[in-house]
């Protein structure tokens, strides 16, 4: 292996040929990531951590939602984007009100960012802009979001442009300006979704 891609394993951090990829089967379970940071929008007590799992692609660790909150989120403090993408594998777990998954991008603070999310319950995604702590709805559509399922989200983003795909399948493609210029990027989760992420990844270049 060639010293780059085995300091790149050895963090779990791996570079593909665009953007950077975030593993966790390298960080410590029980803790939040290093440079994450966590909360909620709203009201709540969310719990994210790194936790054992053994039904995704990699077989090795994952960050976990477990905790209930209006909107829970966890993001890479240390990324600061404004174009470009961000893509996460999610598996909705658990969840009686709701089972969602979804990832942020934009991130100013808690309370003002843009997100897309998956929910296994609804069987849909959709788009929201948050600005003063209150979510606002850009457009929903249907999709198939297959519960205890392994799913990839991913969102491109391009001055006011929003492409948002499921699985390869994009289903949202809208102009959009309400949050503008850099911001951090992470995952998101709702209510009292149980949702388990891993291999989130991103770049500044827009995709073409």
């Amino acid at each position: 292996m060639k010293p780059i891609l085995l300091i790149a394993f050895l963090l779990g951090t791996a570079t593909p040929a665009m953007g950077e990829t975030i593993l966790f089967n390298q960080q410590r379970p029980g803790v939040l990531p290093a440079g994450w940071v966590y909360g909620v929008t709203g009201h709540g007590n969310p719990k994210w951590s790194i936790e054992r799992d053994t039904t995704g692609p990699d077989l090795s660790n994952v960050l976990r939602q477990s905790g209930v909150g209006d909107f829970p989120w966890c993001v890479k403090q240390d990324v600061s984007l404004a174009d470009g993408f961000v893509e996460v594998r999610f598996k909705p777990v658990d969840g009686r009100e709701d089972q969602a998954g979804g990832v942020v991008w934009r991130w100013k603070d808690g309370n003002n960012y843009y997100v897309a999310r998956a929910n296994a319950l609804e069987n849909n995604i959709s788009l929201y802009y948050t600005t003063g702590g209150r979510r606002h709805t850009i457009q929903y559509r249907a999709a198939p979001v297959a519960a205890r399922v392994w799913h990839t989200l991913r969102v491109d983003f391009t001055g006011n442009r929003i492409q948002v795909a499921l699985d390869g399948k994009r289903y949202i493609d809208v102009a959009d300006g309400h949050i503008a210029g850099t911001g951090a990027v992470g995952v998101w989760t709702k209510a009292d979704s149980v949702t388990l992420f891993d291999a989130l990844s991103f770049d500044g270049s827009p995709t073409r």
